[in-house]
């Protein structure tokens, strides 16, 4: 049959055909509105990928996943067209070319800065969104709402609970030194100690540049409420001996 007659082109409109792509229109309407779901924390809270990127993540991952369920309604369900598939197409193969793709799409959201880490729960919840559109696409849809509200509530609320928790936060100190001051490892650790913190171990970085030393780290509170501030820790640390410049952060991941 000539795929560009009218008898050819008509099957792409023929009832069964348009059923299909109901299904899949309702599939990715679902996906859509789930991906705005999660996505709208990361929007309230300022962070670069919002709706528009959760949701289109939502709604790829459905439409790939869903398309391979009716592989006998492609290019109009014409059999010389997918007369090649020698064994149904399996999905697991496009679910796993998903969650590579969308694996490099998250990376792109997380971003270092010094000793600072940030966006890794953006790119996880990137992740978890194309996990979203997978169940849609493949009809469970039970489970795609749950995950949904797990993953905003999680974002939400488990904050709330690491708060609430018994925790050490942590800070990112970098110290330049006037020139020819040769620092001393013991006394800085001293200072951190007294101070309500100490230095976590592996975290030292030193530059040495135009005779100035240069000390990155990052120091870790004793517990809960016994970090000193940084607004106090910053007049603390403009009046240690030897430091030309300071920068203190809280250290975020």
């Amino acid at each position: 049959m000539d795929l560009f007659s009218k008898e050819a082109l008509a099957a792409y409109w023929s009832g069964p055909e348009m059923g299909v792509n109901l299904i899949v229109f309702m599939n990715l309407a679902g996906s859509l509105l789930l991906g705005f779901l999660v996505g709208y924390e990361r929007s309230y809270h300022g962070r670069a990928a919002g709706m528009r990127t959760y949701g289109l993540v939502c709604i790829a991952s459905c439409a790939l996943t869903v398309i391979v369920g009716y592989p006998s309604f492609w290019y109009g369900g014409h059999p010389a067209a997918h007369s090649a598939f020698t064994v149904p197409p399996d999905p697991t193969r496009v679910i796993q070319g998903i969650v590579t793709g969308v694996g490099f799409l998250g990376a792109g959201v997380i971003m270092k800065e010094g000793l600072n880490i940030s966006g890794l729960t953006t790119a996880a919840s990137i992740w978890t969104a194309s996990a979203i559109g997978v169940l849609v696409g493949i009809g469970f849809y039970g489970a795609a709402i749950l995950l949904s509200l797990i993953s905003a509530g999680c974002m939400m609320w488990a904050s709330k609970v690491e708060n609430w928790l018994p925790s050490r936060h942590a800070i990112a100190i970098s110290l330049r030194f006037q020139p020819g001051f040769a620092p001393q490892e013991k006394d800085l650790a001293q200072a951190t100690l007294e101070r309500g913190y100490e230095i976590a171990p592996g975290s030292f970085s030193i530059n040495f540049e135009h005779d100035k030393m240069e000390w990155r780290f990052v120091a870790v509170a004793l517990g809960r409420g016994r970090g000193m501030p940084l607004s106090q820790l910053s007049h603390e640390m403009s009046a240690l001996t030897g430091v030309e410049r300071f920068h203190v952060s809280h250290a975020r991941n």
